[in-house]
């Protein structure tokens, strides 16, 4: 490879509400508004509304997907396109109290109109989001919502629209709480404390991914904490790099380092920082690459920072392709399509023009599409070269293969033919936060998330050999504590990594892999035995193991490593131990890479409501963050600590979180 370079959309079928044919004359006492949308798409099965006099604003829109049709609602017209049509209102009482899902009201997701609703007595709207077709159906009773997800109910003002008077505008206004409701996240609860008597060993799998940073920094630049089950701290810490030792050759594919010293957020304890450096690969070094882009081109895709930051996204990196590499295009909506066979990387034109003619539309059979991305790469299979599938979408799958689990044995059975995933999630509203990274954990990947173009260009060009080259496979991390120094540890992130004790030694258990030039952090919150401060009382009747009279009383810990060379079924072990003469008195005397990793670290536990960082708070992550900024060529540090502004700014409630 050579470096040359939910508004919600109602469209409701009641039996209180009619809709009038579209043969109807149009009204002429109704003057349109300059701020009604004059949209001319072809008018859908049903129209309908929620809507009274006193309050005569609502959004509708057709049965089917996204932004097909929209409506305006004035009083008791419904307007579309250039007319107005009579049609009556009703005006359904709100529930006192949060109600249960009614039997009357369909749950379904894949159907082509909306479900049926029950009577005004009895006020449950089915409704549809904008984005999409057959996407989340969402049930309305009074002033609360309901999505799929059973149990998750959500107080919001009565009505769906947003209103505004007739006298000022008659276009209907975004409900942001709906925007939020439907983007799906998986909260894990954090590591707790374990006793080394009880619990000495700690195994886990690495990770490479940075998605969860880039999606917190889209919460807060959007002036908003980001949801709990957004913030991933190990993908936080990892996303930027870190000055370790660079391994020398690709024999030994990666370096180790550690680092101990007291710790900043708790009084008595320490942190251990163990960080892993891969061995580096210019990109114009790079073996030739068989990359198949699958592009989401679902109706949820319709959106400026979806399917266009996408095309852009894939422009940029074709441009740094070459005659040796070989590029496809596969698309999905409601079905899945070739949309460019494998062709050379320096036909660019050819790429430009297949990304041109991507349009948003349909429903997200993912599952096809990417059984059909892997049959293309196996297809231009290059031995010896990068072979990899490239998915780019929201997440938001409502057809064909759905569920977490179908498609990680679909995705876990196509990985053993030696194609690689990287998962690049886009947009808001309805991002799939849990499919993707489900799906990019299983299939030997990686998952960022592109906000903007210059994310892509840091994931795709810049760091373009660490993201598509694997130099380490199924890479796992165990570590023993000694319980003479030691008496209890606690990971701090990687809830979703962790592994069982006897899966170190298991060749056959998938881990984390490792791209050319990755930097990977684990960090460790220890409390040394005699501390004084443990976070758990001692049994009464534990046994007496004088840990004083035990050999090695003067060793922290045993770190292992295991990992495979990419053409290689069988593990290799690296081991490390960590002395207490390693062990830094002041924070200050630590390395950069130490503090700014703390610093992430400390964050991203605040952002999760900070439930072992004591009284450490914004400020004093400000204050860490400055003091380990160094260089920062790429303004990447800069960039954080104006997050942790912004979040000392918003943060108010985060202890409540």
């Amino acid at each position: 490879m050579n470096y040359r370079h939910l508004v919600v959309i109602a469209a409701i079928s009641t039996t209180a509400c009619s809709v009038t044919e579209d043969t109807q004359q149009p009204r002429d006492d109704i003057t349109p508004s300059g701020n009604v949308s004059q949209t001319t798409t072809p008018r859908r099965a049903e129209l309908a509304k929620i809507a009274s006099a006193s309050t005569p604003q609502a959004a509708l829109g057709s049965g089917d997907s996204a932004a097909l049709e929209e409506a305006i609602v004035t009083g008791s017209y419904i307007r579309r396109d250039n007319f107005y049509l009579p049609s009556p209102i009703s005006d359904p009482t709100p529930a006192p109290v949060a109600p249960t899902p009614s039997e009357n009201v369909s749950q379904t997701t894949i159907s082509d109109s909306l479900a049926e609703t029950a009577p005004a007595s009895a006020p449950q709207l089915a409704l549809r989001s904008r984005e999409g077709a057959a996407t989340e159906a969402i049930t309305v009773t009074g002033s609360y919502i309901r999505g799929d997800r059973p149990g998750t109910w959500t107080s919001v003002t009565p009505g769906v629209a947003s209103r505004a008077s007739a006298r000022e505008s008659r276009h209907a206004v975004h409900h942001p709480l709906l925007v939020q409701d439907r983007e799906m996240y998986s909260d894990v609860d954090e590591n707790g404390f374990k006793l080394v008597t009880e619990h000495p060993v700690s195994t886990f799998s690495v990770d490479v991914d940075t998605a969860s940073y880039a999606n917190v920094r889209r919460f807060l630049n959007g002036g908003q904490l980001p949801p709990t089950g957004s913030v991933r701290v190990e993908e936080m810490i990892n996303y930027f790099s870190y000055a370790y030792d660079v391994p020398a050759t690709s024999t030994a594919p990666f370096s180790i380092t550690t680092e101990m010293a007291a710790n900043t957020w708790q009084q008595d304890r320490h942190l251990l920082m163990v960080g892993l450096k891969g061995f580096e690969r210019e990109a114009s070094d790079l073996p030739p690459a068989n990359l198949v882009f699958l592009v989401d081109t679902s109706g949820s895709m319709r959106s400026r920072n979806k399917l266009e930051l996408v095309k852009a996204s894939l422009k940029m990196l074709a441009t740094h392709l070459d005659a040796e590499d070989r590029i496809s295009i596969v698309v999905y909506a409601g079905s899945a399509g070739v949309v460019l066979e494998p062709t050379p990387g320096d036909q660019t034109g050819r790429l430009h023009r297949a990304l041109e003619q991507l349009q948003a539309g349909g429903s997200t059979n993912g599952g096809a599409g990417i059984e059909l991305a892997y049959h293309l790469a196996e297809d231009a299979y290059i031995d010896g070269g990068i072979n990899r599938v490239i998915l780019a979408t929201d997440g938001d799958f409502n057809v064909g293969v759905t569920s977490q689990v179908s498609l990680r044995e679909m995705v876990e059975a196509k990985r053993k033919g030696g194609v690689s995933l990287t998962v690049l999630g886009y947009g808001v509203g309805n991002y799939n936060d849990a499919m993707m990274q489900e799906i990019a954990q299983i299939g030997n990947g990686n998952a960022a998330y592109i906000d903007s173009l210059n994310e892509a260009r840091k994931v795709l060009v810049d760091e373009m050999s660490s993201t598509f080259e694997t130099i380490a496979k199924d890479v796992k991390i165990q570590i023993e504590f000694n319980p003479a120094t030691v008496s209890e540890y606690r990971l701090v992130g990687y809830e979703t990594r962790r592994l069982n004790r006897e899966d170190f030694n298991n060749d056959k258990v998938d881990a984390g892999d490792i791209g050319a030039g990755h930097t990977v952090t684990a960090l460790y919150e220890v409390t040394l035995a005699g501390s004084g401060h443990p976070s758990m009382d001692p049994l009464r009747y534990g046994a007496d193991d004088k840990p004083a009279t035990q050999p090695g009383s003067t060793e922290i810990a045993h770190i292992k490593l295991r990992y495979k060379q990419p053409d290689s079924s069988t593990s290799k072990l690296i081991s490390r131990v960590v002395n207490h003469s390693q062990v830094l008195s002041e924070v200050s005397d630590t390395s950069e890479n130490y503090r700014f990793s703390v610093a992430v670290a400390a964050f991203g536990q605040l952002l999760k409501g900070g439930k072992y960082t004591s009284t450490f708070g914004f400020a004093d992550v400000l204050t860490l963050a400055q003091s380990a900024r160094g260089t920062d060529n790429n303004g990447y540090r800069g960039e954080f600590i104006n997050l942790v502004k912004t979040a000392q700014a918003l943060g108010n409630n985060v202890s409540q979180r």
